[in-house]
């Protein structure tokens, strides 16, 4: 394995695997602020080079974090499929990269191959691409889950309604779902995160949810996005509930900072089946960013890519129904302005779809980044491009309590009318019949809150 390249003269030698992940990436403020970045273009392209030349048993043997040390890392590594890996364990990067996107390579060789991969692998290849390879590579691959309904079909896309309210107030909250709802939006998710993390309040919002849910007979799920823990003791104490929420890490360390292991997922897993509401086997529901192990300090001296890539490693084993990178939340510590948050949100979703995962995006960004809104919708039109399971949908884009920007109520109609997509076909067919939406297209009637009350 070749630790250095000459380009221009000049010799760049890097001192082990992660260190050349880490300077392979593209730039981000986050493993800026680290001190994992490259310290120049040219250092950066160096480790591209290097990293280009690896095998995939190179990164396969080398994860960022040990194996004894990391449950992370031991889901990764025992998940692997040996004989899909053995077949593939011989291929430099840049071949697989080849490989990834050559035009007779199917959506079925891709879900073969993924068996074979680890998650410093998708990084790997992640890094040497470029924003138009991962659209075009991520187009190729649909992956479907079922909860209420199935998410992630070729030609859908999809978004959670988030009404989100400042004091957690019910009615408020029913207001914003109202209106969601009436234009079009919902159909992956009604799905709140709450101000207060209590079970009482949790179990408030998901009775509304659930109430509205079957008064109008809306095929979809709900979720209340508290602590998972949190979560569970509400469905314990008998509050309805479709699938269980927890953002997740790349490391045991920063899933130990969110306050959970691999076994209170499978707990949480265990009741649902129990004593869920949902209809469908797939009842988790994951968020990620880049940043949050550096946030934590565990971050184990990775960099943020290769962490995020992880988390995707982590989820792949619960089978969940959606995932989505939360792509600028957390703000310019981590990635700085539109360009990083653009290139954050198509790297997350191609590694989140290369792993098996119905992959989503909260194309979102906060008020002290150098970005706007507009930014956010080119986000969101090339995520669509790129086979989007799902967006966000909040009013008019602003979200009250998270105090954080993300797409509007009438975005994802506008981007389906552009690239002819639609919702889910169950729930197109629920707005058919309540008047909202007609040949794919929204009504008259869209946007108008009241004809959930006219008549009552």
């Amino acid at each position: 394995m070749k630790l250095s390249t000459v380009l221009h003269g000049q010799t760049f030698s890097f001192s082990s695997v992660k260190e050349v992940l880490a300077k392979a990436n593209e730039e981000k403020s986050g493993d800026i602020l680290a001190g994992l970045a490259a310290a120049s273009g040219l250092e950066r392209i160096a480790a591209k080079v290097v990293l280009s030349e690896f095998l995939i048993s190179d990164l396969r043997e080398n994860p960022v974090v040990p194996y004894e040390d990391d449950e992370v890392t031991r889901m990764i590594q025992d998940g692997v499929d040996e004989e899909v890996y053995r077949r593939i364990r011989g291929w430099t990067m840049a071949q697989l990269r080849e490989y990834i996107l050559d035009y007779n390579t199917t959506e079925q060789d891709l879900k073969t191959l993924s068996r074979g991969l680890t998650a410093e692998v998708i990084a790997g290849v992640c890094k040497l691409m470029s924003n138009l390879d991962l659209i075009y590579a991520a187009n190729k691959i649909r992956i479907t889950a079922t909860c209420n309904t199935t998410i992630g079909e070729r030609g859908c896309l999809s978004t959670r309604l988030q009404p989100n309210h400042a004091t957690d107030n019910v009615e408020g909250i029913t207001a914003s779902l109202l209106e969601g709802l009436s234009y079009g939006c919902g159909d992956a998710l009604l799905g709140l995160n709450p101000v207060n993390d209590a079970v009482a309040g949790l179990s408030d919002v998901l009775k509304r949810f659930d109430e509205i849910k079957n008064r109008y007979e809306i095929p979809t799920q709900i979720c209340v996005l508290g602590h998972i823990t949190t979560q569970i003791e509400a469905v314990k104490r008998g509050a309805p509930c479709d699938m269980i929420f927890q953002s997740i890490a790349g490391s045991q360390k920063g899933n130990s900072a969110f306050g959970f292991s691999a076994e209170t997922v499978r707990e949480a897993l265990a009741l649902l089946q129990e004593r869920g509401t949902a209809k469908g086997p797939d009842v988790l529901y994951f968020e990620t960013g880049q940043g949050s192990e550096l946030s934590s300090d565990a971050h184990h001296g990775a960099d943020q890519v290769t962490m995020e890539a992880r988390c995707y490693g982590f989820a792949r084993p619960f089978h969940p129904f959606m995932v989505n990178t939360v792509v600028g939340f957390i703000g310019p510590e981590y990635l700085y302005d539109s360009r990083q948050v653009i290139r954050a949100g198509l790297e997350d979703h191609f590694m989140g779809k290369l792993t098996g995962l119905p992959m989503g995006c909260d194309c979102c960004y906060t008020n002290h980044m150098l970005a706007d809104q507009n930014d956010i919708e080119n986000l969101s039109l090339l995520l669509a491009g790129a086979g989007v399971n799902y967006i966000l949908g909040v009013p008019a884009g602003d979200d009250v309590m998270l105090n954080y920007q993300t797409n509007a109520y009438h975005d994802a109609n506008t981007i389906r009318e552009i690239l002819n997509l639609r919702p889910i076909r169950a729930f197109e067919q629920w707005l058919e019949r309540m008047g909202i939406m007609e040949n794919g297209r929204l009504t008259a009637r869209a946007g108008d809150p009241t004809l959930f009350t006219a008549g009552r």
